[in-house]
């Protein structure tokens, strides 16, 4: 198996496009939570079974478009869904699972092993690169990735007769690596997919979105985000979280399995505490909680919980503006929002809310004081909220 391996691999040009799974191994990836599986490691796929029937139902049939774009919010499965649909394409005809269903192959097959890998010669993936001077992700996908894939084009399919390429994600794409994919979206070679994968599908460019099948994947709902969740805990040691924390979990998580297992191990829980304790506390600010808060966050070495705690905090305030607006949500969040904002002041805290944003944005990109942006965004709230 090892030489029909390897003769495949040279046959398909290999060595030319792709670096030793050893390399890899090596290396950061972009798209990889901490020592979680990655999504082409991950078995079992939850809550996603209508887009899962869509492909499995063009493959069994031979209609399968040329290109796909996977939309929906962080986290939910696409990539995962992806890997699933590359397996099921690329598999040879004694690799499908004769008594499973949908896109099911034999696990551990020849095919599974090779996309685990990321050493088949017919899959193609597109992703930011990681820079070993500055170990750091480049912070949109280059040009020059994307124009590798003229010569895997060019290459003969594989011994079923597919190619397959995954793009994660199609928003990271900078203005030339965008305009070099639409070229090849535009004269597609003979059974070639492409499976775009993105969260934010109004940032690609029209012409892209245009030669696309869309499909809209959900939110997971209760059931499947713990299913979820617990499947990727438990494959790396980790414990579930008692049955009480599922409730505030999964409501900071949004449907989403990435969050909730980047919350549980940033400390999300913890963070969103702080948040709720600085907010409820308004017009009062509380400066010590802020100053602490702050300083754990300034050093770059908390780079992740930073990100974090934006996030959650642009996400409180957005929910307490929406509470104010519609006089709807948790009891907590309409009762804050009444007392802080009310219909007068909607509209200062929706600018707000922008200016967190652009603020955030601005601080990362061009490495500005995290301390300063957490200070002044506490004390622009407090100066609104006393109206």
């Amino acid at each position: 198996m090892a030489s029909r391996d390897g003769a495949s691999a040279r046959r398909g040009g290999l060595m030319a496009r792709a670096p030793l799974a050893a390399e890899i191994e090596a290396l950061p990836e972009a798209d990889r939570l901490d020592d979680y599986p990655h999504p082409r490691e991950t078995r079992a796929l939850y809550g996603q079974e209508g887009p899962q029937s869509v492909f499995a139902e063009g493959l069994a049939g031979g209609r399968m478009h040329h290109a796909w774009l996977l939309c929906g919010p962080a986290g939910i499965g696409k990539a995962t869904l992806a890997y699933q649909v590359a397996k099921a394409a690329l598999a040879q005809s004694d690799e499908r699972d004769l008594f499973g269903q949908g896109l099911a192959i034999e696990p551990d097959c020849r095919t599974d092993r090779m996309v685990r890998a990321l050493s088949h010669p017919s899959l193609f993936v597109i992703r930011r690169t990681y820079d070993t001077k500055t170990k750091r992700f480049s912070q949109f996908i280059p040009v020059d990735e994307v124009r590798k894939l003229k010569g895997f084009l060019a290459l003969s399919a594989g011994e079923e007769g597919r190619r397959v390429v995954i793009v994660d994600s199609a928003d990271e794409l900078n203005q030339n690596a965008a305009n070099a994919l639409l070229k090849s979206l535009e004269e597609p070679p003979g059974r070639t997919i492409f499976l775009l994968v993105t969260s934010a599908p109004g940032r690609l460019l029209t012409t892209i979105r245009s030669r696309c099948r869309v499909i809209n994947m959900p939110a997971l709902a209760d059931g499947d985000l713990k299913r979820a969740a617990a499947q990727a805990l438990t494959t790396v040691g980790k414990a579930i979280p008692e049955a009480h924390e599922w409730e505030s979990l999964a409501a900071l998580a949004g449907g989403s399995v990435g969050r909730a297992l980047v919350l549980l191990g940033g400390g999300g829980l913890a963070l969103q505490a702080r948040i709720d304790q600085i907010l409820g506390a308004l017009p009062k600010l509380d400066l010590r909680a802020v100053h602490a808060l702050s300083d754990e966050l300034q050093p770059l070495a908390q780079d992740r919980k930073f990100q974090l705690f934006m996030e959650l905090l642009q996400a409180s305030l957005g929910r307490l503006i929406s509470a104010a607006a519609t006089g709807q949500g948790a009891a907590r969040d309409v009762e804050l929002g009444r007392r802080l904002i009310g219909p007068e002041r909607l509209a200062t805290f929706a600018e707000l809310w922008e200016t967190l944003a652009r603020d955030k944005a601005d601080t990362v990109a061009l490495n500005l004081d995290r301390k300063s942006l957490i200070l002044g965004t506490f004390a622009r709230l407090e100066a609104a909220s006393r109206g």
